[in-house]
């Protein structure tokens, strides 16, 4: 028996020090040994090869079934083909192909046309839903067998999943099990003793040297290749970084390239742990609930904070919750409101290799991390914006929007007005009476906009 566990010590021995040694080592210097690079290169070509390779005729004859069905689908669905224009325009429209309703500024019966047609249009695929659920893609990644479609193709693509689910959960998941784990418990014991030393530049050189390693070693625990561009952008101190929000591992993934202060509410438990020990070393800003409702107190942390210049930018996700990756949902005026350099940046993430999106009226955190961790690795490219101001006599609102515009376009994400937190609430009254009021004051001759300017 003892034999036996002499063998089991050596064994953890020899795989912690290869872990250590090839992968956290080079990891906490910025160093790359190419063995990621490798991985998804072959990735890459079994997936291409399963594409081409893997189906036989009478899987190709199950597609094509399939490809018409789907492209019937889409004829049918085509019926209702929504609009870009305005109220004003798409009803002036309806009015103009009735020459015999009344026109002008009265009411006609026509106009109950425009919303019964996009009532419809939201009934059948509304803009807000289909953001909340997984990316769809155009090919099978050997990642899950739940769609019924592609369930029974044949024995050989079995076989491959089959052997991907070993790698995924026999070797990658207790690798990056051991990388998480050595990742957050330097975190934690690194803040600890570097917050024990009195305020200086260089304890805020450790706490930066503490930070960056411990997320680059986080990012190796799941197999991320992250592709930075224009590094010539990246938000600097005294500024406040915002970003489209996917995944909670958006914060590894920018603090893999630099330090930030995070921003975020107090938690109990692990979270807690790490967030105390975190904020002897840095100034992170944690808020208490309460103080969280309090805007004016939180606005004013805020500003304390960007008005000193040798501190860490401030990292913020204004839409408030995490979007499946296709979309940009409503930033939220607070962040922009407190003076200060905003400096944008872009994140799309490949689906491919896995699906970062954290559908969290779905999984936990538990689950999730599970999933991101059995992925076949996190791929995704990161833009850095040239930093913005908010222009003379431009509100909050508008400044956000054009933030909010900006990174949707650099990042090929589709620019939605719709509140993220629509995801958990009903469409706020507000809303509604905004377009019962850009319709009345169509009706009595004023310009929609100066009734209103959309929601807020």
């Amino acid at each position: 028996m003892e034999g036996a566990w002499d063998i089991a010590f050596l064994l953890f021995q020899v795989w912690l020090s290869i872990v250590v040694g090839l992968i956290v080592l080079p990891a906490m210097f910025g160093v790359s040994l190419g063995f990621t690079d490798i991985y998804i290169k072959v990735l890459v070509k079994t997936l291409e090869r399963y594409d081409h390779s893997f189906l036989s005729i009478s899987d190709h004859i199950f597609l094509l079934l399939y490809l018409v069905s789907f492209q019937i689908h889409n004829v049918f669905s085509g019926i209702i083909e929504k609009d870009d224009g305005s109220m004003e325009e798409e009803i002036g429209e309806l009015r103009r192909s009735h020459p015999k309703n009344l026109a002008g500024g009265d009411f006609t019966l026509c106009d109950a046309f425009y919303f019964c047609k996009k009532g419809i249009e939201n009934i059948v695929e509304d803009q807000v839903t289909q953001r909340f659920t997984s990316e769809e893609l155009a090919s099978w990644n050997l990642l899950t067998r739940t769609n019924n479609n592609f369930r029974y193709i044949s024995v050989r693509l079995t076989i491959i999943w089959g052997l991907g689910v070993f790698i995924r959960y026999c070797i990658l998941l207790p690798l990056r099990i051991t990388l998480a784990v050595i990742g957050l418990s330097w975190l934690v014991i690194g803040t600890t003793l570097v917050g024990l030393l009195p305020t200086s530049n260089a304890k805020n050189w450790l706490s930066d040297l503490v930070h960056i390693t411990c997320y680059r070693i986080c990012a190796r625990a799941l197999s991320a290749t992250i592709h930075y561009h224009n590094k010539e952008n990246r938000p600097k101190k005294g500024g406040i970084c915002v970003a489209n929000h996917t995944s909670p591992i958006d914060i590894v993934i920018l603090a893999n390239d630099g330090c930030y202060a995070m921003v975020g509410q107090v938690h109990g438990g692990l979270m807690g742990v790490i967030q105390r020990s975190m904020v002897r070393s840095c100034p992170h800003v944690w808020f208490e609930r309460s103080e969280m409702k309090d805007r004016h107190a939180a606005a004013k942390r805020l500003k304390d904070h960007i008005d000193d210049k040798t501190k860490l930018p401030i990292l913020i996700f204004p839409e408030g919750t995490c979007i499946n990756n296709t979309s940009v949902m409503m930033f939220k005026k607070g962040s922009f409101e407190i003076g200060g350099t905003i400096y944008p940046v872009a994140i799309k993430y490949d689906p491919q290799f896995g699906d970062a999106f954290w559908n969290s009226a779905k999984y936990n955190m538990v689950s999730y991390i599970l999933r991101m961790m059995t992925s076949w690795a996190i791929v995704c490219n990161v833009w850095y914006l040239p930093p913005m101001t908010r222009q003379d006599g431009e509100d909050a609102v508008h400044f956000a929007n054009r933030v909010k515009s900006a990174i949707a376009q650099q990042g090929g994400l589709v620019d939605l007005s719709w509140d993220g937190g629509l995801k958990r609430e009903k469409v706020k009254e507000s809303f509604k009476e905004e377009q019962q009021k850009m319709y009345s004051s169509m009706i009595v001759g004023l310009d929609c906009h100066e009734a209103s300017e959309g929601p807020v």
